[in-house]
């Protein structure tokens, strides 16, 4: 086991992916990889000594943490998190209800006293090591005889890993994969449970524009919010108690004191969760003509769904606004994707770009005859995956709520019996805080007329399927194939109890058995579905395990291809911490001749106004603008206050609450989305459009000042308002 010292810098990664070449634009760059980025960090324009960047644990790097779904990133000593509002609107939700919608109107903790949990599964995570485990899991792999053999041999060492990796209580660790298995890395961190919610600006402010301006450009968003660590008074990670104290983390950034302009160096540190730039081009195909159209179809019909449900019962409204975003979101998201496909021809470049890899290949004769075989398996069992793929989409969803609940609960039961080491990862010890979280999260996310008519529209997707994609199991339990058939076993399965907190909580710690001798309708459902499920999930890992060894041959020769043409080198995003960095500036949209500016301002939001949902300002907000009170946040070059920004930098989702940081390595804004063009990135980085949104500080500032005055916050920051 080789660790990589933190606190004393970062060695160069050895796995053969080393750069001749850097952009500022492309590149989602792992820690490791920060001595070759050096020349380019300085020529972008960076002011500090990039080895200071290299200690993850020092400043600034160590204010950076993760969500575990988003970034965020220490602003005070005393354990404040700054973020963005979507990222915090789970924690919104929780908190609101139809009669106090903190969501409408925001929530602003006056003492720390009045600051609310932000959930039971709501965490707060701090990177504290990285240790290199490549070699411990390739000798799993290669000892392994056959490939479910080899899924559950890195599952086993997974385990271990992470279990030795936690027995230094308080830490969550996670072992990750770079480059299709070329390299794995074992990450530590304190792992937060207490986290609390200290401000969130409205809605109308944190989500101005909605779903209308959601991936657009110009944008006039409010998208920040922040939480506040807690701990045990031992110093300690701690459940949520009102005896818990502030956490001191041991770095915390400072508020930028020089003025952001066109053309200032930029870079992020973040979590980004998933790109697919090394994807295979039949993959890359498979996602674009039907992945991407099928999922977005069907979000925009539950949304449509829920929508409707909501405009008649606000508490509908309330209980899945978080659902409703996440979907419109993605939806959104996909459409931009496919858009972008089409208009730069994504599908011929993928093609194109790996041929070249495989003539590459070719042309090395018996070197290149092992890659060449792994791409042609990688490529079979991508086929093979596929054919299943109209009922992979849709069985996760069939049992809604109290189906999902129930199965859960039941899988628990069956693991509990075996040593916690043996269990299925995901119901350990250490997963039962989560999975108790999820079961009281559903509280307030629950309402079983709305969650029927979810159910009945995923059961109609399931009878639809083709007969040879059909579960027994499912069959049995509708009980036939058609309407009528669902709804009969919707009646059947909303008898269930396990709608109540009380009732979900009871089986929480039940035994097998008991849930074998139930005859509760859900909990039967679960009974006669796990096996199936576990069949499935062995399948899975089936296909995993065959893949294992081919697609990390086949991607170490696309490295090294790279590296040979003098390409950037960096592995795809899979939720690890990442550099990016580049400069502030705007661009010309496809088949346009106007340039965007850089930056948006506060009469702009105004001119957008329409007093209607989604560009509903707030009234004192539109007034204080009217009235050029700028509070001392006005840009002397703008004459006003800057609202959010444009930059090259690579970023993709995961990176939402990142800290945006200026030259001097202080906090100049959160990112908080993509420009339309750039959501294709994800496959294919084009960096001519591509542009990372982000919220500067100074309009953060401002709204703290002149719209939901916070002014404690804005002192414990160190930024407090001139009088």
């Amino acid at each position: 086991m080789r660790k990589t010292m933190l606190a004393t810098g970062i060695a160069v990664a050895t796995m053969g992916m080393a750069a001749f070449s850097a952009n500022a634009d492309e590149g989602m760059w792992v820690p490791q990889q920060l001595p070759e980025i050096a020349g380019p960090l300085k020529q972008a324009g960076l002011k500090l000594d990039p080895k200071q960047l290299a200690d993850l644990t020092g400043d600034p790097m160590g204010a950076v943490v993760s969500l575990g779904g988003c970034t965020a990133s220490f602003v005070s000593p005393q354990g404040l998190v700054v973020t963005n509002h979507h990222c915090a609107a789970g924690a919104i939700q929780l908190n609101s209800t139809a009669e106090n919608n903190l969501l409408e109107k925001g929530f602003n903790a006056a003492t720390t006293a009045d600051e609310v949990s932000a959930g039971p599964n709501a965490r707060i995570f701090v990177l504290d090591e990285i240790t290199d485990v490549t070699d411990q899991v390739k000798a799993a792999i290669a000892a392994a005889p056959g490939p479910l053999e080899r899924t559950k041999a890195v599952d086993d060492l997974e385990k271990q890993l992470v279990a030795a990796c936690e027995a230094d209580a308080g830490h969550r660790c996670h072992l990750y994969s770079f480059m299709g298995g070329n390299t794995y890395r074992l990450f530590k961190n304190i792992e937060i449970k207490d986290v609390r919610l200290a401000y969130a600006p409205p809605g109308s402010v944190g989500n101005y524009g909605g779903e209308i301006d959601n991936w657009m450009w110009p944008r006039h968003t409010g998208d920040f919010s922040f939480y506040r660590a807690y701990v045990g008074k031992d110093g300690k990670p701690a459940a949520f108690s009102k005896d818990n104290v502030p956490f001191v983390p041991k770095r915390w950034l400072q508020i930028a004191d020089q003025p952001l302009r066109e053309g200032d160096f930029v870079m992020v540190a973040g979590y980004p969760g998933s790109t697919a730039r090394y994807a295979l081009a039949a993959d890359f195909d498979a996602t674009s003509t039907w992945t991407y159209p099928t999922i977005s179809r069907r979000f925009k019909e539950l949304v449509a769904m829920v929508e409707a449900a909501g405009a008649k019962n606000p508490d509908i409204a309330v209980r899945y606004a978080a659902s409703v975003q996440g979907w419109g979101n993605t939806l959104k998201n996909y459409d931009g994707q496919m858009e972008g496909f089409k208009r730069m021809g994504a599908s011929a470049i993928k093609r194109e770009r790996e041929q070249a890899v495989l003539d590459w290949l070719k042309s090395r004769g018996a070197d290149g005859a092992q890659a060449l075989a792994a791409h042609e398996t990688l490529v079979k069992l991508g086929d093979d995956a596929r054919k299943t793929r109209e009922r992979d989409s849709v069985i996760g969803n069939v049992g809604g709520a109290l189906g999902g609940s129930a199965l859960t609960l039941y899988r628990l039961s069956v693991e509990r019996e075996k040593p916690d080491a043996q269990r299925e990862s995901g119901f350990q010890q250490r997963d039962l805080p989560g999975i108790e979280g999820g079961i009281k999260q559903m509280e307030r996310r629950y309402v079983a007329e709305m969650d029927r008519q979810i159910q009945r529209y995923w059961l109609m997707q399931y009878i639809a399927l083709p007969a040879d994609q059909r579960i027994a199991a499912i069959d049995a339990w509708i009980g036939g194939n058609d309407a009528k058939a669902v709804d009969a076993a919707l009646d059947r399965l909303n008898t269930s109890k396990l709608g109540s907190l009380d009732e979900r909580m009871k089986w929480l710690s039940a035994d097998r058995k008991a849930f074998e001798a139930s005859t509760d309708p859900a909990i039967q459902y679960a009974v006669a579905m796990l096996p199936t499920s576990l069949k499935l999930e062995e399948d899975r890992k089936l296909r995993a395990g065959e893949t294992i060894i081919p697609r990390a041959t086949y991607l170490q020769a696309v490295a090294d291809y790279n590296k040979e043409q003098g390409k950037a080198v960096y592995p795809d995003a899979n939720s690890s911490l990442r550099i990016t960095f580049g400069n502030v500036m705007g661009y010309t949209k496809p088949g346009s001749s106007k340039a965007e500016e850089s930056f948006t301002t506060l009469e702009q939001v105004a001119a957008k106004a329409t007093g209607k949902d989604p560009f509903d300002a707030p009234q004192v907000q539109l007034d204080a603008i009217k009235a050029k009170k700028y509070s001392g946040m006005a840009d002397a070059k703008l004459k006003t206050v800057p609202v959010n920004f444009l930059s090259d930098l690579d970023i993709t989702g995961g990176n939402s609450g990142s800290p945006v940081l200026d030259a001097h390595g202080k906090l100049v804004g959160l990112a908080f989305d993509g420009n339309w063009e750039s959501v294709a990135s994800n496959w294919v980085f084009d960096p001519t459009v591509t542009r990372m949104i982000s919220v500067d500080q100074r309009y953060m500032r401002w709204i703290m000042q002149e719209v939901m005055p916070a002014p404690q916050l804005l002192k414990e920051m160190g930024v407090a308002p001139k009088m």
